[in-house]
């Protein structure tokens, strides 16, 4: 146990540099807005079911979107999940593609008990992608004839992330209830540049803006679970994050000069320290199934961002309403000779809208997930090699704008790949 301890510290430490420094570099034009491209939410099990998770509960997994799920965590667990993932965008507007691709480091989440139905976890996880890099050639037929011909260059970079901390503790027979505390952090940087061919007539343009938000947040959850007869189980889940005013700046500025003369060179700056508004979200969902041998999950939510604030940004934005459907399956759990029937096959689909509202038009979103949870050893020896798995999904999203005169379509491949380490720990020994 001392190696996996040792091995799952050294993971943390290294882990943590990534969220602070690394961020995606998969390029989409939607992420020019706001908080950017918000990540699909949930660990990897739940992802290759389509993102559903909020009535599911057992001691393998960290369900954060429900922090009631966290007193399933058994009095000698310890859960550890981290990840990676590696994300391919194909940008279409019905004559121009661009692909763009990026690995990078996910999630990291750790679970463990406090005493017998009361559990704790914590981690680190991706709120938003704020990456862009785009080019528009405008020839002088197609602007004013007195700015002429011009090159526009808009690149962003950076993003969010959501540190949790949360508990989960059964209040009554078939009941529990719980809660996450959530901080948010991380900036934005965005560089538009406005290069026109006639240098002698007009002034060159470059902007940047740079939008920093830190903020605490709160989750509530509740699920009633019940056994019923022959191994299966009906579980309802429903959590609530409140909205929350965080601190935030933006920092925008402007540059414009004219290369043949000094005397015109114009600047300008602002500080905008309006705090941000994030909304507040409602979500639920049913799960049925068999123990050790298959789930279904069915789950809703919404998203008030209609009423979101930002600053330097107005409207552009609509409330998000996301149904999801996922299932597993596994052959045989308990097998100890076969392998494949050991692992878990993961499937579902997912339909929604994007929390962008582009000139009248939704952004809307369609999916579907498969996955698999392969056990780390051929053979069983403990119980960590019983529960510890290789969790992998992948998800195809497509996002367009119905009718929307200027569209754009992408289509979003993600492949992610994580490490659920389950091992005993808080065991009282009799003998040393």
């Amino acid at each position: 146990m001392q190696n996996r301890v040792a091995g799952i510290l050294l993971a943390i430490l290294i882990c943590i540099p990534f969220f602070t420094y690394g961020q995606k570099s998969i390029n989409s034009p939607l992420a020019r807005y706001n908080l950017g491209l918000i990540e699909p939410a949930g660990s990897f099990r739940s992802l290759g079911m389509a993102g559903t998770g909020l009535a599911a509960r057992d001691n393998l997994n960290v369900f954060y979107l429900n922090p009631a799920s966290y007193s399933a965590i058994d009095t000698n667990s310890f859960v550890f999940d981290f990840g990676i993932d590696y994300g391919i965008n194909l940008v279409s507007d019905g004559t121009n593609k661009d692909l763009s691709e990026d690995l990078n480091f996910d999630h990291f989440m750790i679970a463990f008990p406090i005493k017998k139905n009361w559990g704790m976890a914590m981690g680190l996880i991706p709120f938003s992608n704020g990456y862009y890099n785009i080019s528009e050639q405008v020839s002088a037929e197609d602007t004013d004839p007195l700015i002429g011909e011009y090159t526009a260059y808009h690149n962003g970079s950076g993003g969010f992330t959501n540190f949790f901390l949360g508990t989960g503790v059964n209040i009554a027979k078939n009941l529990s209830a719980g809660a996450n505390m959530s901080f948010i952090f991380g900036s934005i940087n965005r560089y538009n540049e406005f290069d026109f061919a006639d240098y002698y007539y007009t002034f060159q343009t470059n902007m940047t803006d740079k939008f920093q938000i830190t903020g605490i947040g709160f989750d509530a959850g509740l699920q009633y679970f019940r056994d019923l007869k022959k191994d299966y189980f009906l579980n309802l889940g429903t959590s609530f994050s409140s909205g929350r005013n965080c601190k935030s700046r933006l920092e925008s500025t402007t540059f414009r000069y004219n290369i043949y003369s000094t005397t015109d060179t114009r600047f300008s700056s602002i500080d905008d320290s309006t705090r941000t508004y994030l909304p507040w979200s409602f979500r639920a969902g049913i799960a049925f199934g068999k123990k050790n041998k298959f789930t279904t999950s069915l789950d809703y939510a919404y998203t008030n961002w209609a009423a979101a604030k930002f600053p330097g940004s107005s409207g552009n934005l609509a409330s998000t309403h996301t149904v999801s459907l996922g299932a597993d399956w596994i052959p045989d759990r308990l097998s100890n000779y076969n392998f494949i029937k050991r692992i878990e096959y993961r499937a579902g689909v997912h339909a929604g809208n994007n929390y962008l509202l582009l000139n009248g038009y939704k952004v809307n979103e369609y999916g579907a997930s498969i996955g698999a949870g392969i056990p780390m050893r051929r053979r069983y020896k403990t119980a960590a090699d019983f529960y510890s798995k290789i969790n992998f999904y992948f998800d195809y999203t497509s996002r367009s704008m119905t009718g929307a005169p200027f569209v754009h379509n992408e289509n979003y491949f993600t492949f992610g790949l994580s490490l659920n380490m389950y091992d005993n720990w808080f065991f009282k020994r009799k003998y040393d």
